[in-house]
């Protein structure tokens, strides 16, 4: 084979990456909340995720200095936890239950849940959860979760959680294992 022709066979292989990476560049500037890797701010362990809340993205930290990009919808502004957590647990089709807290602000929307609702497509934690743990092992309350309302990512609506697109929740919750570290800004 000549080296031409070994060349022209290889260029396809040398040009996927940077394809694949295009692609998903096209996607941000459609959908600003589509996954997409991106530098990060080093320090972070690879592995953990970091939120900025502000901003309303998630970041899944995959390499040193590098990240996939997730849009996030989070508390509605009185409502947004702070703080370092860690997975504490996590759980596909969760069933949930308002907290007293939630039936207390808007019981005509969360009082006939106060026993729970089994987990499933129609259950407002999704499809997939990463419960968030103190250092010390207590449960904070605080979900990262899939959502039954997409158009909500980008917006500050929820009680508190971290909410994601079904699918984006269920890449996530693939790749992050129990202890993981969780930042949120």
């Amino acid at each position: 084979m000549k080296r031409r022709e070994m060349l022209m066979l290889t260029l396809p292989l040398l040009a996927a990456p940077s394809a694949l990476l295009a692609q998903q560049k096209a996607a941000a500037r459609t959908d600003p909340y589509a996954p997409v890797e991106v530098p990060i701010r080093e320090g972070f362990e690879v592995g953990s995720i970091v939120v900025v809340s502000k901003d309303y993205f998630l970041y899944h930290v995959i390499a040193p200095g590098r990240a996939i990009r997730y849009g996030v919808a989070v508390g509605q502004e009185e409502l947004v936890w702070k703080g370092r957590a860690l997975v504490g647990r996590k759980t596909e089709w969760p069933s949930w239950t308002p907290t007293p807290a939630m039936i207390k602000r808007k019981p005509e929307q969360y009082k006939k849940y106060e026993n729970g609702m089994p987990g499933g497509p129609k259950n407002p934690l999704g499809a997939r959860a990463l419960y968030l743990h103190t250092p010390d092992g207590r449960d904070t309350a605080i979900r990262i979760h899939g959502t039954t309302e997409p158009n909500s990512i980008g917006r500050s609506v929820s009680n508190g959680c971290i909410r994601m697109r079904n699918e984006a929740v269920m890449d996530l919750y693939d790749q992050i294992p129990i202890g993981t570290p969780v930042y949120v800004y």
